[in-house]
């Protein structure tokens, strides 16, 4: 695990572009193409703001959501409807490079159309991502994985639905760990005096929260600006 420190928001901002940048294109050199997964919270600022100025060949991205609420796309709690308004427009990137959520069904089936989806798409069962953009919430959680939670155990399935969020909506599809800690690549970027106390809680401390969970065989790292890092 790799820990880097920023001085801002505006900082962690470049930080994290300069490392998507840096890896899409290892990944398109090396196997022509870039699976990246997206989450939504603050992650959405950071990469609208950041990833229009990197240089990458767009048209090779496949772009996931490690969740994704199961609400419509033009709700305001959908992950990829904000990326679709704040993100498309500023890039090369068109609406059909995202692997999306099926609308008007449960959270079962839509974790099932899911996996579907990226089944195909990845051409194999193995879901193998080569960045997974990961978000922090103030208890801990990651992806839709909350503390205490029974999908924290969960080994079979690879995008799991979840019905009883305690963060609404209550109805989501997750990624999970099987999936999570097979990637190439995790990042968590992170900003703000809000989120000090829980980063000292998993980066310093260790406990045994959801985003401690966060192993993957390949690289995580940690960037995070001097509010957040205030107690390490």
């Amino acid at each position: 695990m790799t820990t880097v420190k920023v001085a801002n928001e505006q900082e962690l901002i470049k930080k994290l572009s300069s490392y998507v940048e840096k890896i899409s294109n290892d990944s398109i050199n090396n196997r022509g193409k870039f699976f990246v997964g997206l989450s939504g919270g603050s992650l959405v600022k950071y990469l609208c703001e950041g990833l229009p100025g990197i240089n990458t060949d767009w048209s090779k991205w496949v772009l996931a959501f490690c969740d994704e609420r199961v609400v419509p796309e033009d709700s305001e709690d959908s992950t990829f409807g904000t990326y679709n308004r704040q993100l498309i427009p500023k890039t090369e990137l068109t609406k059909d490079q995202f692997i999306v959520i099926k609308q008007g069904v449960t959270a079962e089936e839509a974790a099932k159309d899911y996996t579907e989806k990226l089944t195909a798409s990845f051409k194999s069962n193995n879901f193998k991502f080569d960045l997974l953009l990961l978000g922090m919430g103030p208890d801990g959680h990651t992806c839709s994985l909350f503390p205490g939670h029974p999908l924290l155990e969960e080994t079979v399935l690879k995008i799991a639905p979840i019905t009883d969020s305690p963060k609404p909506p209550p109805s989501r599809v997750t990624m999970t760990y099987p999936v999570i800690n097979n990637a190439r690549n995790c990042i968590f970027a992170i900003s703000g005096a809000g989120k000090a106390e829980m980063i000292k809680r998993i980066l310093k401390n260790k406990e045994d929260l959801p985003a401690t969970r966060v192993k993957p065989e390949g690289s995580l790292y940690w960037i995070v600006d001097n509010a957040a890092a205030e107690y390490l």
